[in-house]
Formats: C-alpha cells, structure tokens, sequence
C-alpha cells in the first residue's frame, strides 16, 4: 500500500480516537480489586496510563507524513524551448525589433563575404567584381528571405549563400573550359555565366521534390532520433569553419570569442537591469569592440610587417572593397552576360542542391526549436523546400555564383538573443537589399576582419547542434537500438567526410576521381558533407531497424511528433505555419 494512503486513512481515524471516553481511576481498582491476577505494581501504574496515552496521541498527530520517493526524475520533454522572450508570432516593440534584425544582418554578412572573397581571385575577379558579386549576394538573399518567411515555412528561417555548392563552383572555375580566355575579367564573367547555367537547372530539383509533395513523404518517416544526429551535425559539422578561422589571427579572433561569452552569458548575471540588453544585442556590441580594437592595431602598424595571409585575416583595410564598390547600384537579372549551359556540371550542381535540400531540412526543424514553435509538419518543410528552389533559381538569374540555403549561423542566433520572432528576420532581409543597393555602406559592414566572424560561428554552430541533442528528449536513451543508431550515425557523419576532405586537401582531388569530372563532383561532394551522410544514415537506420510494435515507436520518439504530422492534428501549427492573406484557403496543406 502507499505510504501517502496510509497515512492519509491515519489522519481519517484520529478524530475517532480523540472522542474515545477516558478511564477513571476508581473503575479501574474496583476491577483489579475483583481479579485475583492483578499485582500491586500494577495497580501503582495505573495512575499514569491515562497520561501516556494522551501523549502517544500527541506525538502521532504531530509526526510528518512519509515523504514521497526522493529518486531524481528526468525533466519532462517539451514540444515547444521554454524562455523564449518573442516567439516566431510574437514580434518585439519596433525599436528592438529593428536593432536585432540588424543583428541579424551583420551574423550573415560573415558567410556572405567569406565565399565571394575565397572565389573571385581565383575565377580573375578585381575588388570591382567582388564588391558587386557581394552586393547581388546580399540583395538576393533578401529577396529570399522574404519569400521563404511569408510564403514558405514562415519560420524565421534567413536564406543566404551556402558553402555547400562550393565545391561545384570551384570544380566548374577548374574545369578549365576559360582557360584560352586572355582577359582576366572576362574569365570572370564567364565562369559566373557557367555557374548560372548549372544553378538554374539545379534549382529544378527542390521545385520539384518541394511543390509536388514528394519531399513530404519522406519527412514522414522521420524521428526524432533520426532528426537527432542531422540537426546536430548541421551545426557541429562546421566546426571547421570555427577555430581554425579564429586562429588566423589569434590577437583578434581570440578576445572576440571570449568578449562575445562575457557579454552574452556572463554580463546578465553581474548586471541585473540589463540583462536582456547584454543577452540580446552582444553580437553589436563584441563586434563593435574588436572591430575597434582591429582597427587601432591596423593603423598602429601592428601588422606592416607580417606576411600576406596575416594581413589578409588581421588589417581591417585589405579587402578594398569600400573603394571599389560604387554608391548606388541594383543588381539585375543576366547582369554577366546570358548563362552557358553544361549537361556535367547541371548534374554536378543538381547533387550538390540535394545535400543542401538535407541539410536545410534539418535546419528548419532547429530554427523551429529555437523560435518556439512545434515541429514543422512534413507538408511544411517540403514547402518550404520547394520556396528554397526558387532562391536558388534567383540566385541563377541573378548570376550570384553560388547557391541558397538556410543559414546556420542565422539559426544560432535565434538561440542566443532567444528572439524567434518572424518580424525581426523579416527585418534583416530588408537591411540586406538596403546595404546591397547603398554598396559604399554595406562594404564598410563586409570589411569586418574574418577572425572576428569565425568567432561568432564558434557559438552559433554550437548552439544549432545543441539543437540537434535536445530532440533526443523524446527518445529513449536506455534502448540499445536507439544507442546504436545514434553513435553510429554521428561517427560515420564525421569520419567518412574526414576521409573525402583529406583525400581533397592532399591530392587536390576527391577518392573519386574519373574521366569524367561531374560524376566526381555527383559522388565527391555527398560524402564530403557531415549532415548528409550522418543523417542518411541515421534516417535509413531508423527505418529499418524497427518491429511494428508500440515499445520500439515510443524509443524513437515517434509518438511525440505524430500530432503534427498532419496539419490539423494541433492547434499550434494552424497558428504557426498557415499561409497569409487567406491563402491557405486556396492552397491547403496536404
């Protein structure tokens, strides 16, 4: 019996006892004078049995009831991240709202600068072509980010340049179809045109898979254990573009992380009246600092001596693009010239935008986590997948020379100001056309040292694969089978990529290396991809490796997502994900 039902039924049965009728003393001795039996000791201690039992009554009224089990329990699972200031609904007051989709803005320019920088030297681009090449980046990822937040996913999901179709680009600029082009500036434009050609065919993939609703049907299948390791390694596989960047210049990348962990987790807890300030805004003010501190080492003369890559990654003055990008230009449609189309590099590009498609699925599902909303249902993603075909196919027309995808580091900062409103995202995307119009202006904001943006993925990275772990609430960790799908997963996701990059970086080609240089790229560039291949193999594991019975549903975490999979299944998804303008009258999710 339970202890708490015991001692409930003895407080039911005290009042009992107390209306008992007491024994007097003089009843008591005619009875023991009748009884041969009773002894004289006896009869001295009956005076005191009157007393005692009072007291035994007092002492039982006053104990403490037996405590519960004092096991530790787990926290519960929660479908939606609790304290978070402004869900995905929720917008901020203006001011705020304003100041932190500017936030946004400069976390994106990292990524935005970082490939165009990498790419245009080497395709013969000057300053003037990489200002530009900057600026139609910028503008079209506005323009993206606008659709993918109102017609989409509506999550505040921000659609940037991707490192993923990097390889694809770098294959085409190698492939050495310009070679016999003299003018290094007309290199340039062509290799953009041949990118162009492939990106607009790639795009073809996600509209497809996306629109047609094939996609869903295999967002269907998915768990959270499965979803575990592919958001994880969304985040915790670019760790390569962490550290390694920061330590390019360690004077600067080094005191940027350190400043940006003291601002944004420490400074609330020593300043009690502004801890939202110091949570929400420490990006600014970490960047505003050693962005400073950079400067002043750059005219001090702290780096005229060092070698180039040195003054590359420190001097806030070596990128030239202020000087190079003009006041006032709009990017347009076919600004390089029409694209050139190949059958190899259209496949090349074409595999290239189904790792992103993977990739982006797991991100949505971490922006989601971290603006508060319920799991996307698959009717979602795929929708939005479908929107994010289009911004490829923008970023095509637009000659961007490199592909779209959910920003990760984008994501993260959803966790750090814990803001997940739509508005604030929706926000960036216009400081993004803004900046990319006005060119002087957004290249003072694309001069930001390298190191200093490699310290902000060091956080943002590692709060979307936290994202990824957290989904594992749902699923249970003492099952073997859900041991083993996990770890397994997530080494193969690190250690088959490990070995394609080290292939790559020695040799300078991949394991697979052919005639025919777009099968390469069809093989090479999947399993160079931490998400891709963790994920695939965590998802085909998990579909496999499973008895239709109740218990092994529940070790996944399958029964905590069944109730959005279909749109109405919860109230919430209705509220988070329906089309505007009573459009989804019109075009109803499946």
């Amino acid at each position: 019996m339970d202890d708490r039902c015991t001692s409930n039924g003895d407080k039911k049965r005290k009042p009992e006892t107390e209306q008992s009728t007491p024994v007097s003393l003089s009843s008591l001795l005619r009875r023991q004078a009748s009884s041969s039996l009773l002894s004289l000791s006896q009869v001295f201690l009956l005076p005191h049995q009157e007393t005692l039992l009072q007291q035994l009554q007092l002492n039982k009224m006053s104990a403490p009831a037996p405590k519960a089990s004092s096991d530790p329990l787990p926290h519960p699972p929660k479908e939606q991240l609790p304290d978070i200031s402004y869900c995905i609904t929720s917008p901020p007051p203006w001011p705020e709202a304003i100041l932190l989709g500017f936030q946004h803005y400069l976390v994106m320019l990292g990524t935005t600068v970082l490939i165009p920088s990498a790419l245009v030297p080497q395709m013969g681009g000057r300053n003037e072509e990489k200002a530009k090449l900057i600026q139609t980046i910028l503008f079209v990822a506005g323009i993206n980010t606008l659709l993918q937040t109102v017609f989409g996913t509506r999550l505040p999901a921000v659609i940037g340049a991707s490192y993923t179709f990097v390889p694809v680009t770098i294959s085409i600029m190698l492939s050495g179809r310009f070679n016999d082009v003299a003018d290094p500036v007309d290199r340039f434009k062509r290799t953009i045109r041949a990118t162009q050609g492939a990106l607009i065919v790639a795009s073809t993939l996600q509209i497809i898979l996306g629109f047609s609703g094939l996609w869903r049907n295999v967002v269907r299948f998915l768990s959270p254990l499965s979803a575990a390791p592919l958001v994880g390694l969304v985040g915790f596989g670019l760790y390569e573009l962490g550290f390694p960047g920061v330590a390019k210049c360690i004077e600067i990348g080094l005191p940027g992380l350190i400043i940006l962990i003291l601002i944004s987790h420490y400074m609330p807890h020593v300043v009690k009246g502004g801890k939202h300030v110091f949570a929400r805004y420490a990006v600014i003010f970490s960047v505003a600092i050693v962005w400073l501190y950079a400067f002043f080492l750059t005219i001090g003369g702290a780096y005229n001596g060092d070698k180039t890559d040195t003054q590359s990654s420190c001097r806030t003055d070596r990128t030239g693009l202020i000087g190079a990008a003009p006041w006032i230009r709009v990017p347009w449609p076919f600004q390089w010239g029409s694209p050139l189309f190949d059958t190899g590099e259209a496949f090349a590009m074409m595999m290239a935008s189904f790792v992103a498609l993977v990739e982006s699925t797991g991100a949505f599902i971490a922006v989601s986590r971290y603006a508060s909303a319920t799991m996307p249902p698959p009717s979602v993603i795929s929708r939005g997948v479908g929107w994010q075909g289009v911004a490829i196919l923008i970023s095509g027309l637009f000659g961007t020379g490199i592909g779209s995808s959910v920003s990760v580091e984008n994501a993260g900062l959803l966790a750090l100001t814990k803001v997940g409103s739509r508005r604030v995202v929706q926000i960036s995307a216009g400081f993004m056309i803004f900046f990319s119009i006005l060119g002087k202006f957004g290249a003072v904001f694309a001069s930001i040292p390298a190191p200093i943006v490699a310290a902000l993925f060091c956080l943002f990275f590692a709060y979307v694969g936290a994202g990824g772990l957290s989904l594992l609430q749902y699923c249970n960790l003492n099952s073997f089978r859900t041991l083993f799908i996990l770890g397994f997963s997530i080494f193969l996701g690190l250690s088959i990529p490990q070995y394609f990059n080290e292939h790559t970086a020695i040799k300078g080609y991949g394991p697979v290396h052919t005639g025919a240089r777009w099968f390469n790229d069809m093989v090479n560039v999947p399993f160079s991809s931490k998400a891709f291949v963790g994920g695939c193999v965590a998802y085909l594991l998990d579909t496999t490796l499973h008895k239709k019975d109740g218990s092994i549903r529940k070790d996944r975490g399958k029964h905590w997502w069944d109730r959005f999979w279909t749109f109405k299944g919860d109230p919430r998804t209705e509220e988070f994900y329906a089309l505007p303008f009573t459009l989804h009258k019109y075009f109803p999710p499946a």
